[in-house]
């Protein structure tokens, strides 16, 4: 069961949920003064378009034409399916549905945003974006992005991931790509971090800084995020519009699930489904799952704290582990982020989204489950909402509730392999630290 929206249904606009917030967003601070930062200069890390995005209080942005179109030939409107094989070999009461973004050319819900960003450069005159990338997810969406909109593109890809994925590295220079194992010998930031420890597993914190400090050596070149910050949530949103849509054919959730790093996938899928909460109009419950070794929802402190390890970034309020946090090399590379998107923070803060976290072996223990009841193999981040998925509807068939589940599987895991080989063969190894930067010393 399943459905596909015809090519006209592509929404028009993006969702911003600034407006709607139950507070307004604490202003990001400069890390040089620790006074909030002049958005000028933003733009020069930014392309000037995101950074007014980024505080906009629109409600709706339109998205251009161009991208629209874009985003027909990639895949879009991707389809919804109702997971009716999961639902008999669980035994559960609970209808089970998933969005399902791993229908992209690239595999992945980020080619949503790098399309956006990637637009937003050229139209501004720039010839370069530089990023950083965890599982590859990010980066392989913004190579493509780069190449259909003739920019060049460099990636700092979280070393672990690297050497744990060699053909996503393959599969950014099939589009053009030029790639670094971060820390890299690139960058000063890298060097430094090699030096402190030559087998550095690396980290999205470090990637970041290393990208930011190749940009501000370049006029020409800008910074392209693939999480965490506004502009790139409400590029996403276009995956739960989509999906709103598309639950008509069937019926309204009750539980809407994704998994969490930054919080764009979550983000994507969940807040056009918020707004409804936050009118006063629906009662929806939002799940946000992480995973054990990154907790920054379950383990992690509200305060101001830096984007990247290298300090370049402004400081935002946000749920963090610490800027410094060593983050463990699961397979998940996607979600080894120290920080949690400060919109997603206040929501939950708010007690309107409930945070979950899992070791990474129960992990790839549902995402198998799932592969062989529905074909899909899940990325290793997906797979977090998967589990939380199949635990629910575990949990209704327990209460013998009827409830109805949606949750956003942004990837597939065809490139990721590596960890369900290890999975298979009972190499993969759980962490969960004792202790987080943030909360032995706030820096």
């Amino acid at each position: 069961m399943k459905v596909v929206l015809p090519d006209g249904k592509i929404p028009r606009k993006w969702y911003n949920i600034l407006p709607d917030l139950p507070e307004p967003l604490a202003p990001p601070l400069d890390p040089e003064t620790n006074e909030p930062i002049n958005p000028e200069k933003l733009k020069r890390i930014f392309a000037e378009e995101l950074v007014k995005q980024e505080m906009s209080q629109e409600r709706y942005i339109e998205i251009p034409k161009k991208v629209r179109e874009m985003y027909s030939k990639i895949g879009r409107p991707t389809p919804l399916f109702r997971a009716t094989n999961l639902e008999k070999i669980l035994g559960t009461p609970a209808r089970i549905y998933f969005k399902y973004e791993g229908a992209t050319v690239t595999g992945s819900h980020k080619i949503n945003t790098a399309l956006a960003q990637a637009y937003y450069a050229k139209k501004q005159g720039i010839e370069r974006l530089v990023t950083e990338t965890g599982a590859g997810q990010w980066g392989t969406a913004l190579s493509l992005a780069g190449a259909l909109m003739g920019l060049k593109v460099r990636v700092y890809m979280a070393r672990a991931s690297y050497y744990q994925k060699p053909y996503r590295k393959t599969l950014m220079r099939v589009y053009g790509a030029e790639i670094f194992p971060s820390p890299s010998e690139n960058t000063e930031i890298g060097r430094k971090f090699l030096k402190e420890n030559p087998d550095h597993p690396g980290s999205l914190g470090i990637a970041i800084s290393e990208a930011i400090e190749d940009v501000l050596k370049d006029e020409k070149a800008r910074y392209s995020l693939g999480s965490v910050l506004n502009h790139v949530l409400l590029h996403q949103t276009v995956i739960g519009l989509e999906a709103k849509e598309q639950m008509k054919e069937f019926e309204e959730p009750d539980v809407i699930i994704g998994c969490v790093g930054g919080g764009s996938n979550f983000a994507g899928l969940a807040y056009p489904f918020v707004k409804d909460v936050l009118d006063g109009k629906a009662d929806y419950e939002f799940i946000a799952v992480e995973p054990r070794a990154a907790p920054s929802m379950t383990r992690g402190v509200y305060t101001y704290d830096y984007g990247d390890s290298g300090r370049l970034t402004p400081k935002m309020k946000m749920h963090t582990l610490g800027h410094t946090y060593y983050v463990p090399p699961i397979h998940a590379g996607g979600l080894r982020y120290h920080g949690l998107a400060p919109t997603l923070s206040i929501l939950l803060n708010h007690g309107i989204v409930k945070p979950i976290a899992y070791h990474q072996t129960e992990v790839f223990e549902a995402a198998v489950l799932f592969a062989k009841a529905e074909g899909i193999v899940p990325a290793p981040e997906s797979a977090h909402a998967v589990k939380a998925a199949i635990d629910k509807a575990l949990e209704a068939k327990k209460e013998g509730k009827e409830i109805v589940i949606l949750f956003n599987l942004s990837g597939h895991g065809l490139l990721d392999l590596k960890g369900y080989e290890d999975f298979l063969d009972g190499k993969l190894e759980d962490y969960e630290p004792e202790e987080f930067p943030i909360l032995s010393a706030k820096s």
